[in-house]
C-alpha cells in the first residue's frame, strides 16, 4: 500500500511551517520596526492585530469555499496571495501600508487550516486523524521556532528586516506550485494513491459512514449551532490561541524588554520555546492515536490527554509570573508550549463532529473563534503593557485563556457525530445539545 496520504500531510506541515514563519516574522523584527516607525506599545498591539482581524473574518467564508470547491484550489491561491502580501510588507514605507499588508496576509492565509481539516477527513481514517491533525498543526510551533532563527539570520545577513520579508514571500509563492502538483481533493483523484491505499481508505470511510449513518450531504453551519460540543470546540480553540498567539506576537518583545535579551538571544530562545511545542504536538498526536488503537474510549483518551495538558499550561504560566528569572522563564515557557500544542488534536474535531461533508465549514468556524483571540490578544496585551509598564498582568491574561481552554476540552464530546443521520431530520439529531 502506498503512503501518499502521509506524504501529502508532510507537505501540509511544510506549508503551515512557512505560514507561521511569515506571520511570526513581524514579531521577531518588532524591535527594529518599532525603531524605524517610532510607534508606541498601543500602536504595536494594533499592528500585530491587523493580520488577525482579516484572518478571522475570512474563516467561515473560506470553510464554505473549501466544502464547495475543494481544498486544493484554495490552498494554491492562498500560497500565492500570502506570499505576495508578505513581500509587500517588506516594501511598506509607513505603518499604514504595513498594517494593510498584514491584513492582506491574513485574508490570503485564511483557507490553509480549514483546508487541512477537510483533507484530514478525506484522506485519513478515524484512527489516523489524531496524527494527521497534529502533523498539520505542528507547523505552527515549528514555523514559530524556525522563523525566529531564519528571520533573525536573514536580518543579520542583509542588515535589513525588509529583505527578510521579501525572501519569505518569494519562497511561499514557489510552494504554491508544489502544492498544485502534490495535493488533490479526494484519494480517488490522486495519481499517486495506488489501488491498495485507495481500497483501504474507501473501505474505512464506508464503515465510518455506516456506523454514523451518514447522509453524505452537507448540513451547513447553522445545524451545529445548537450543540454544546460545537461551542466547546470553538471556546477551546479560542482559549488555546489566547495563549499561543499571545506568546507568538508578544513573546519576543517580552524577552527583549523584560529579560534584556538581544536580537540573537531572542532568536535562539524563540527556537527553544516553540521547538518544544513542535515536539510536544507530534508526541501528543502519536499518543492519542496509539491509545485509541489499543481500544481505549475516545472521550477518555481525548479528555485525559487534553485536560492534563491544560493544567500543565496554566501552572507553567503561573510559574513564569512567580519565578521571573530569564532562565526560569525560558524553561517554563518551553513546558507551556510542549503541553499547549497537544490541543492541536482539535484539528481532528471538525471531522469527528461533521464528517467529511462539513469538516471545512466547521474547521472555519473553529478557527474563527480561535482568531478572535488572535486580534483581541495583541491589542489587549499592548494596552496592558502600556498601562502597567510591565508584563505581569499580560501573563495573567494568558492564564485566564488557559483556564477557558482547559474547561472546554473537558466538556467536548469527542465520540458523538453531530451531522444529521440517514433517515432522521436534522432537528432531531441525538447528542448533547445546548
Amino acid at each position: 500500500m502506498s503512503n501518499t496520504r502521509w506524504r501529502m500531510f508532510g507537505l501540509l506541515l511544510l506549508l503551515v511551517t512557512v505560514n507561521y514563519v511569515d506571520r511570526g516574522s513581524l514579531s521577531v523584527a518588532l524591535p527594529m520596526i518599532k525603531e524605524d516607525f517610532h510607534i508606541s506599545a498601543e500602536m504595536t498591539g494594533l499592528l500585530l492585530s491587523a493580520f488577525f482581524w482579516a484572518y478571522a473574518a475570512m474563516q467561515i467564508p473560506a470553510g464554505w469555499l473549501i466544502d464547495k470547491f475543494g481544498p486544493r484550489k484554495l490552498i494554491v491561491a492562498a500560497c500565492f496571495g500570502w506570499g505576495g502580501a508578505t513581500a509587500m510588507s517588506g516594501l511598506a514605507p509607513n505603518i499604514g501600508i504595513m498594517a494593510f499588508a498584514r491584513g492582506a496576509i491574513g485574508i490570503a492565509e485564511a483557507p490553509i487550516m480549514p483546508a487541512g481539516g477537510k483533507l484530514n477527513a478525506a484522506f485519513l481514517t478515524e484512527k489516523e486523524r489524531g496524527r494527521g491533525a497534529t502533523i498539520l498543526d505542528a507547523g505552527a510551533p515549528l514555523g514559530s521556532a524556525v522563523g525566529g532563527i531564519a528571520i533573525t539570520g536573514l536580518i543579520a545577513f542583509t542588515g535589513s528586516w525588509r529583505w527578510a520579508f521579501l525572501a519569505a514571500g518569494v519562497v511561499t509563492m514557489l510552494l504554491g506550485v508544489w502544492a498544485w502538483r502534490a495535493i488533490r481533493d479526494t484519494p480517488d483523484e490522486h495519481p499517486k494513491v495506488n489501488p491498495a491505499e485507495l481500497e483501504y481508505l474507501t473501505r474505512s470511510h464506508a464503515e465510518e459512514s455506516a456506523r454514523h449513518r451518514s447522509t453524505g450531504q452537507r448540513a451547513g453551519l447553522t445545524h451545529y449551532l445548537k450543540f454544546r460540543s460545537f461551542w466547546a470546540m470553538c471556546l477551546g480553540w479560542l482559549g488555546f490561541n489566547g495563549v499561543f498567539y499571545g506568546l507568538l506576537t508578544w513573546g519576543p518583545l517580552f524577552l527583549s524588554e523584560s529579560k534584556g535579551f538581544d536580537l540573537n538571544t531572542i532568536g535562539w530562545s524563540t527556537f527553544v520555546i516553540f521547538g518544544s511545542g513542535f515536539v510536544g504536538e507530534i508526541i501528543g498526536g502519536q499518543l492519542a492515536d496509539r491509545l485509541k488503537e489499543k481500544g481505549y474510549n475516545t472521550n477518555l483518551v481525548m479528555r485525559s490527554l487534553l485536560g492534563f495538558a491544560g493544567v500543565c499550561v496554566v501552572l507553567g504560566l503561573v510559574g513564569v509570573v512567580l519565578m521571573p528569572g530569564p532562565v526560569a522563564a525560558i524553561a517554563l515557557l518551553s513546558v507551556v508550549l510542549f503541553f499547549l500544542r497537544w490541543v492541536g488534536l482539535f484539528w481532528s474535531v471538525p471531522a469527528i463532529l461533521g464528517g467529511r461533508e462539513d469538516a471545512g465549514v466547521l474547521g472555519g468556524a473553529m478557527n474563527l473563534a480561535g482568531n478572535v483571540s488572535g486580534f483581541v490578544t495583541p491589542m489587549a496585551v499592548g494596552f496592558i503593557v502600556g498601562a502597567t509598564g510591565g508584563y505581569t498582568w499580560a501573563l495573567l491574561y494568558f492564564v485566564g485563556a488557559g483556564i477557558i481552554m482547559t474547561v472546554a476540552v473537558l466538556v467536548l464530546d469527542y465520540a458523538q457525530r453531530l451531522a444529521p443521520k440517514a433517515g432522521q431530520p436534522a432537528t432531531t439529531t441525538p447528542g448533547v445539545a445546548v
